[in-house]
């Protein structure tokens, strides 16, 4: 599967760079997310719930950023499992472009692949439902970053009702811990920024 798409963005191209790099945003904005937790540097552990077609399950990865040259592009390189749902792998590369003084164009080519039940639903359901996941994130992430918090999942989203929990960043449920298996509170006690990790490197 790969996906190209182009966004462009009502603030500054510092101020995207930035957003891009925080855990708590991207824990925000991201479709189902549960908890984004540093594993190493430039390594993260993630923790999220979605469906894709008839097949629906709680996933466990972790992305590393690499070829990072601040603050215009970085490539995830992710990889997840979900059980008998399957898992995906690739990466995605991610490019910034300043669109003016109050705007940012944001570009990326994600390449991944799927096995598990994943596979067996079709490339068709796979990539539609990759698309709207990325729609969504772009849609909250936008509100985010314009002060409009007010953005929450879309009707008929494919993904589960965690994803309304993590966009107000509420207490996930006993059975849904992180992946490193602590609470989120632990877990928001922890937080630490992308870009905090990416000036060690």
């Amino acid at each position: 599967m790969e996906l190209t798409e182009t966004h462009t963005l009502p603030v500054a191209h510092q101020q995207t760079w930035d957003a891009l790099n925080d855990t708590d945003i991207l824990r925000a904005c991201i479709p189902g997310c549960e908890s984004i937790d540093p594993d190493g540097e430039n390594a993260y552990l993630v923790a999220l719930s979605a469906a894709v077609g008839p097949v629906k399950a709680r996933f466990k990865g972790r992305m590393q950023l690499t070829d990072i040259d601040a603050p215009r592009t970085y490539t995830i390189v992710f990889e997840g499992q979900g059980g008998a749902a399957g898992f995906a792998k690739g990466n995605a590369q991610v490019v910034l472009e300043a669109d003016g003084d109050a705007a940012t164009k944001l570009s990326y080519t994600a390449n991944a692949q799927v096995g598990g039940k994943l596979a067996q639903i079709g490339s068709r359901l796979v990539d539609g439902a990759a698309r709207k996941i990325a729609g969504e994130f772009f849609r909250r992430f936008s509100a985010q970053l314009s002060g409009d918090n007010s953005a929450g999942p879309a009707h008929g989203d494919a993904v589960t009702p965690a994803a309304t929990e993590a966009a107000s960043a509420a207490t996930q449920p006993e059975s849904n811990e992180t992946a490193d298996g602590t609470s989120d509170g632990d877990t928001k006690k922890g937080k630490k920024s992308w870009t905090a990790w990416i000036s060690k490197s």
